[in-house]
């Protein structure tokens, strides 16, 4: 209750305030010809607001209005940004996936930058302090494992502990047409790679999210939250990201492929890091023989330093002409691969990798948010009786996330 209370007043507010507009209706007409438009190209909804205020803006690479960086076009519009936030892989989305990033100072602008990747992954009240209002434009992929969810629940925790509000720039998920995986619903499964009990794909915008967030308990209280919503979208809508989200997402098939393939991380197949296909191939040195196609993961600065199978030749999947739209037609992550090269593996006892000393919990299961899916492709579960054992936590999934959607489905 306390959570509606606060965002009826924050969209009372959007509405009252000279020269923002709310967004359009969740039921508006998708058919409209002029297309998806971003929050953040919906500076006529947004611009009046901030004018005048001391800006902290959450952005990366893919953080652009129209074609251009979102901290550039901003500061060409007279609006104040006082820091930049940047997540994992740095502002300018240059460092290796896991990388230390650490804080800069913006050669174009001059801006501070502060990483949420380095000492401190929630920004501080000493760098909240000369700030009127935290920004938040980051492109997501809509996976749990995917980390711009978590530092967007850590700016949330901070704003609202210093009473900051958060203006929200929304952006459509990719992935937004799959919910599916095994929800995490046990603390030791929490990582730096998942820390929420969502499923692997939670089918949700940032937006979206941080009403999630907001309204189911993530946070010690309700962080206030202003969402530019996406005009002209559905959560079926096929998006081609106009930028690359990060380093090792650099196709579209990349980014449509990675709820699937993230999955292998933790096992002995590399995914494709180290390559400059990363998230379309799959492969091992053990597989030799057994698939005709191969590569071989080397050291790429600001990509992959330390890819799995580095410098062996590697033998297993090409999907860089996998057509995609399958995925979208069965509305479900794919776990054929998965199964496929477990069975093909010769030595299975080193499939998955090793549990962590300090937590007993391995690499594939963090990524997984569970260890029954490891448990059951070694028991060779059949892949029917798998997807079956999800679906209770999935269909209470689905009825939480209802409740906090801004588009339809």
């Amino acid at each position: 209750m306390r959570f509606t209370s606060i965002l009826f007043l924050t969209l009372l507010a959007i509405s009252n305030s000279k020269g923002i507009a709310q967004s359009a209706s969740p039921n508006q007409n998708t058919s409209n010809k002029r297309g998806i438009i971003t929050g953040a190209d919906q500076t006529e909804k947004y611009l009046p607001y901030i004018k005048g205020k001391r800006i902290g803006l959450i952005a990366n690479q893919s953080s652009i209005i129209g074609n251009k960086s979102s901290v550039d076009s901003l500061v060409s519009l007279g609006i104040n940004i006082v820091k930049v936030f940047g997540p994992e892989h740095g502002f300018r989305g240059n460092a290796s996936n896991g990388a230390v990033v650490g804080d800069e100072k913006d050669a174009k602008t001059g801006i501070p930058i502060i990483s949420l990747y380095g000492k401190n992954q929630k920004p501080t009240k000493e760098q909240l302090a000369d700030i009127d209002l935290m920004v938040f434009d980051i492109q997501d992929v809509g996976c749990r494992y995917y980390t711009n969810i978590n530092t967007l629940e850590y700016v949330m925790e901070a704003c609202a502990e210093n009473n900051k509000e958060l203006l929200i720039l929304d952006r459509p998920n990719p992935n937004a047409y799959v919910v599916d995986g095994p929800v995490m619903t046990d603390d030791k499964f929490k990582s730096a790679i998942g820390i929420h009990y969502t499923p692997m794909t939670h089918g949700m915008t940032i937006g979206e999210f941080a009403q999630y967030l907001n309204g189911e308990g993530y946070l010690k209280e309700p962080c206030k939250i202003t969402i530019i919503k996406v005009a002209n979208y559905n959560h079926q809508m096929p998006y081609v990201l106009p930028i690359h989200p990060s380093p090792n997402l650099n196709t579209q098939q990349a980014v449509m492929l990675f709820p699937s393939l993230c999955m292998f991380e933790g096992t002995a197949i590399n995914e494709g890091r180290g390559t400059y296909m990363p998230f379309t191939i799959l492969g091992a040195p053990a597989l030799k023989g057994k698939y005709s196609f191969s590569y071989k993961p080397v050291s790429i600065p600001g990509m992959s330093e330390r890819p799995n199978q580095k410098d062996s030749v590697c033998y297993g999947l090409d999907l860089r002409t996998y057509d995609i739209s399958n995925l979208r037609k069965s509305r479900r992550i794919n776990l054929t691969w998965l199964i496929e090269l477990y069975n093909a593996y010769p030595d299975k006892a080193h499939f998955f990798g090793q549990e962590r000393a300090n937590t007993g919990v391995s690499p594939f299961d963090l990524r997984i948010g569970t260890d029954q899916l490891r448990k059951q492709i070694i028991a060779g579960v059949p892949e029917a009786e798998i997807r079956k054992s999800w679906e209770p936590g999935l269909q209470k999934f689905k009825v939480i996330r209802a409740k906090y959607l801004l588009y339809p489905d």
